[in-house]
């Protein structure tokens, strides 16, 4: 459990990281994973969820497999924003594969504005440049770095800040809870032993408390109005087990 103390005053930061790997390693979602643990052992930030946003698939643009981005969203004590973020840059820099090109973004939510907003969207719909990142970046006062190969991460490090930054992008693939979560669960205790807000039917049915959630074979909740939604669909007729499956992956994918 993160032991940092209740009573400090913490700054909502969010942390876009893309491009940390190649074709054979470990892709960015699993850097952004270890990097919430490794915060949170050494107590230096809060993490509250850590998200993926999908960005423009075109030719003209250089990715690995997806051309998706992540971001943390985390709360950190004021006087130690600049040490995450050296401890961010060092690890990215050290860890990501060879022939990557990451980028790193560290932002204070307070003050991020519809620019970098409607930035994010633009980088779901339009071939962005670096150049174009870096202004944007530099006129905010926001910490962009360029860390391995071009540095072409840096779009996609600042897009997914500023799609996180909309409260109703991306789905998560990692809130407190939903990794250690196996088999059937009851509605109720499923949102009580995570971080999870709401279970919604992809369908409008009401889900009840005491509804029996399939969560195999793990739950992609999404980010909707600023909540961690999980998206559910009736099961079968026959299946007396359960009440509702996970949503499909393809339907999840949409967000």
């Amino acid at each position: 459990m993160n032991s940092m103390p209740a009573s400090i005053a913490f700054s909502d930061v969010l942390i876009g990281i893309d491009d940390t790997d190649n074709l054979t390693s470990r892709g960015t979602g699993f850097r952004a994973r270890e990097l919430e643990t490794l915060l949170t052992t050494r107590g230096l930030a809060r993490v509250r969820g850590i998200t993926r946003y999908q960005l423009l698939v075109d030719p003209r643009i250089s990715y690995t497999s997806h051309n998706s981005s992540l971001c943390l969203s985390m709360e950190i004590e004021p006087a130690r924003i600049d040490d995450v973020t050296d401890f961010c840059r060092d690890y990215l820099a050290r860890e990501s594969a060879p022939g990557s090109d990451a980028g790193l973004c560290v932002a204070e939510r307070t003050g991020l504005d519809s620019e970098l907003l409607a930035y994010g969207g633009r980088a779901k719909r339009e071939v962005l440049t670096q150049e174009i990142a870096t202004e944007l970046a530099a006129r905010r006062g926001i910490f962009l770095e360029g860390l391995t190969g071009d540095h072409g991460g840096i779009i996609g490090a600042l897009a997914a800040v500023g799609l996180r930054a909309t409260e109703g992008d991306g789905r998560f693939v990692w809130l407190p809870g939903i990794r250690d979560l196996s088999g059937a669960m009851v509605a109720e205790a499923l949102c009580h032993t995570t971080d999870i807000d709401e279970i919604r039917s992809v369908t409008g049915g009401h889900v009840s408390g005491r509804d029996r959630i399939d969560t195999s074979p793990w739950p992609r909740p999404v980010l909707i109005e600023g909540r961690a939604v999980l998206l559910v669909q009736q099961a079968e007729e026959n299946d007396a087990r359960i009440d509702w499956r996970l949503a499909p992956k393809e339907l999840v994918k949409r967000y």
